[in-house]
């Protein structure tokens, strides 16, 4: 790679000489064409007679003429040459991808610490011979990604009680894309259980199964939906609820599981898991004041796989509608406020509540811990299990995952994490930033507002 990359300037210069030939000679012949004509006895000035004239430039045009043909034929065989050696190159990189897809499980890369094939290492070290770490352009801040080279890393060792650093510097290179598997993946038989954990709350559960009976009986219909319900009070009206669905939709495919006890959610979704019992099945813990689309429970299918990942999709979250929307008589419908804007919602990055993976997963690892009880906390204790875990954690922000807003309550009872946990996702769910910081500054803004109308009136009054 060196080679070729000291070779290209030259290739270059000669280019750039023959180009300068090329326009010398047009305009020689421009000049000629322009030239005043002589009459039948002139002769051209310097020169005795109208023959050797003619023969003299006549000689010289051809001289050039040749000099072109010989530099232009040059030129070409080496173009010629240059398209060769990239054609060469992409088969090589082609060839390399095809020996890379050779590998245990289906994925390009060998697990016995084998080094890469010596072309990607040749395009590795180019790639570091152009980066700013060596001697490729200075960049003018310190971002240290340069996008079309690699990351570098600035690393200082200390020995104790030695005021002496070791300073290495590491470069990690991007390399090319490269395939490492393509399959076909069959999910029209995939079951999803959606559990959801309930108490009270029954307004909020009506509106769930309104987007239920849209997106999983009407679209979908590959859906069972298992309640856990605590207490007493409320649950007549979650099974009426449930009955109306299935008189209306024909729906059968839910369980209402009853717990007269005070509410926990890792417990619910812990009853709710083991209350399937036909075999294996692809889970979707859900609470009732989240909103999803068809889309995202193909996404919930696509991200995870039973014994190798599961997958725990970012949620945008919407603002209070009451201040989102105050300039307007009432806030829209709910269809109508699910748009990914800063001023309408955020992403829940720090929540892990609503989650993809298989019963067998989740069994495996122990579930929820019943020791934590009240709100938050069940679920980044899960979260971390699995992160510890020989499984793959797929996170990603999902389109179509919302979480509505509702009025939260933190109770005393909570331990003070959780309280500071409650408070803090309380806060964040209210409003964005400008909307907060419009209503904290509203008294000077009003005053501000009164005294330019008070100017304003005087003025027009003078």
């Amino acid at each position: 790679m060196s080679r070729r990359g000291s070779a290209l300037p030259a290739r270059v210069h000669w280019l750039l000489l023959g180009l300068a030939l090329l326009c010398s000679l047009v305009l020689f012949l421009y000049l000629l064409e322009c030239a005043p004509q002589t009459d039948g006895n002139a002769s051209l000035p310097g020169v005795v007679g109208e023959n050797y004239g003619r023969e003299y430039y006549q000689a010289l045009l051809q001289e050039q003429e040749e000099h072109y043909q010989t530099r232009a034929a040059s030129l070409k065989r080496q173009i010629a040459q240059l398209k060769q050696e990239l054609q060469e190159m992409n088969e090589k990189m082609r060839s390399l991808q095809e020996r890379r897809n050779i590998g245990a499980n289906g994925i390009g890369y060998h697990s016995n610490g084998e080094q890469a094939p010596g072309d990607l290492l040749e395009f590795l070290h180019s790639q570091i011979d152009k980066a700013e770490v060596s001697v490729g352009a200075k960049l003018p801040s310190y971002y240290r990604t340069e996008r079309d080279k690699g990351t570098q890393y600035e690393l200082f060792f200390k020995k104790a009680d030695v005021m002496e650093y070791r300073h290495v510097t590491l470069f990690r290179p991007f390399g090319p894309l490269m395939k490492v598997k393509s399959d076909v993946v069959d999910i029209s038989r995939a079951i999803i259980n959606i559990i959801m954990p309930l108490a009270q709350r029954t307004e909020a559960f009506t509106q769930f199964m309104q987007n239920f009976r849209d997106v999983c009986i009407h679209q979908d219909k590959r859906i069972h939906l298992t309640v856990v319900y605590f207490g007493k009070e409320g649950l007549s009206e979650v099974k009426s609820i449930l009955e109306s669905v299935t008189s209306e939709s024909n729906f059968h495919n839910y369980t209402l599981v009853s717990l007269n006890e005070e509410f926990n959610r890792g417990r619910g979704l812990n009853v709710g898991a083991r209350a399937w019992d036909k075999g294996e099945v692809l889970m979707f813990f859900c609470d009732v004041d989240i909103y999803f689309s068809a889309e995202f429970l193909n996404s919930c299918r696509l991200n995870a796989e039973p014994g190798r990942k599961v997958f725990y999709p970012v949620v945008f979250s919407l603002y209070n509608p009451a201040i989102v929307y105050a300039n307007q008589d009432a806030p829209p419908p709910v269809e109508q406020q699910l748009v990914h804007k800063k001023d309408s919602g955020f992403w829940r990055d720090f929540g892990f509540g609503m989650t993809c993976q298989y019963r067998s997963d989740f069994l495996t690892i122990g579930g929820f811990d019943m020791e934590v009880k009240g709100w938050g906390g069940e679920d980044v204790h899960l979260y971390r299990k699995y992160l510890h875990s020989d499984l793959i954690v797929a996170r990603t922000p999902v389109p179509g995952l919302f979480h509505l807003w509702h009025e939260k309550h933190c109770a005393d009872e909570l331990t003070p994490e959780q309280y500071r946990m409650c408070i803090q996702s309380k806060a964040m769910s209210e409003a964005s930033h400008s909307h907060l910081g419009m209503m904290v500054f509203r008294e000077e803004i009003e005053m501000h507002l009164h005294k330019q109308a008070y100017r304003t009136n005087s003025e027009a009054a003078g």
